[in-house]
């Protein structure tokens, strides 16, 4: 277990001992006849990043609405950080930070006065704002940017300001909704080093997100499914819950072959990015016999121990979209 690995499982232990900071019994959530949550109980511990993982519509922006305090809960109980959402939106709000998918910033706004405006509205005293302004543009890299209109900054250092705004007021929870939008892979990993630095502070993040590679680095993941909680657990222990192994063929027809693995072998198959996913024992004793039954349509294989995607494909069986 390396030393990431080590200092979040302490910090969870920590957390739990100290109460959590989303507690979800039952809640639900309908849009007409359609059930965007259904039945969700969640717990989600002080001092961890916790990641919802799902297909398109399976529940995950209403989940984070309602975090947010942008829905109220319809049915079932939901705290955060020991508040109930009903009722108490305003104490909800002064404790949580938001950083939405959809840019928020003033872009005729410096990247400082956009900070010292978020400052302002969450009721932090004047005499702070320089102090705390100065410590974030240093923490994200930003402090040469600060006299700069946002408009003018690049997609990378945008989300970098976005997310100094959303702390600003130093919230105990943070919520992300696909923090890493847009991202290049070096601007990605820079957020990921912010975001464990604020950890390490003491709060606790959630976030919404649909890329796998970002999901390898919660604590702790949730995967959702037409508004129900499928699987919940650590990276690694939801890749060893699956036990066997994955087998990928690549193809020109992937969803005809899937149908006639299903009906000439009994496997099941799903098709995903073009390609023909198998979860069995032994797959070393499957692919040979699936090459032969299949070699001239088949153009690659791969065979492995499961990974995050055959998790998802596992539990939501549904196309990641």
């Amino acid at each position: 277990m390396d030393n990431d690995k080590r200092a979040a499982t302490g910090r969870v232990a920590t957390g739990q001992s100290g109460g959590a900071a989303v507690e979800l019994t039952d809640l639900c959530h309908h849009y007409g006849e359609r059930a965007a949550l259904d039945g969700l109980s969640l717990t989600v511990a002080r001092g961890e990043i916790f990641g919802l993982l799902g297909p398109n519509g399976s529940g995950k922006t209403t989940l984070f609405r309602v975090l947010s305090t942008l829905l109220p809960p319809q049915r079932g109980d939901a705290r955060v950080l020991g508040v109930p959402l009903s009722g108490q939106t305003f104490e909800v709000r002064r404790r949580i930070g938001v950083v939405f998918q959809a840019p928020s910033l003033d872009k005729k706004l410096t990247v400082a006065e956009n900070i010292h405006h978020q400052a302002a509205l969450y009721g932090v005293p004047k005499s702070q704002w320089r102090e705390r302004t100065a410590a974030l543009l240093e923490r994200f890299r930003l402090a040469d940017r600060a006299d700069e209109r946002t408009e003018s900054l690049s997609g990378g250092l945008r989300r970098r300001a976005e997310l100094a705004k959303g702390i600003v007021h130093q919230p105990e929870l943070l919520l992300l909704d696909e923090p890493s939008t847009g991202l290049d892979p070096g601007a990605r990993a820079d957020l990921w080093q912010c975001l464990r630095e604020f950890r390490d502070g003491g709060a606790t993040i959630v976030l919404t997100t649909h890329l796998l590679e970002e999901a390898e680095r919660c604590d702790r993941l949730g995967i959702l499914d037409a508004g129900r909680l499928v699987a919940l657990g650590a990276p690694d222990e939801l890749r060893s819950g699956l036990g066997g192994d994955s087998i990928s063929l690549q193809c020109e027809r992937p969803e005809e072959l899937a149908l006639r693995i299903e009906r000439d072998f009994q496997l099941s198959a799903q098709v995903l990015d073009q390609q023909v996913r198998l979860e069995c024992e032994a797959g070393h004793q499957w692919v040979p016999r699936l090459v032969e039954a299949y070699g001239a349509e088949i153009s690659s294989v791969r065979l492995g121990k499961p990974t995050l995607e055959d998790v998802f494909i596992h539990y939501a069986r549904r196309r990641w979209t």
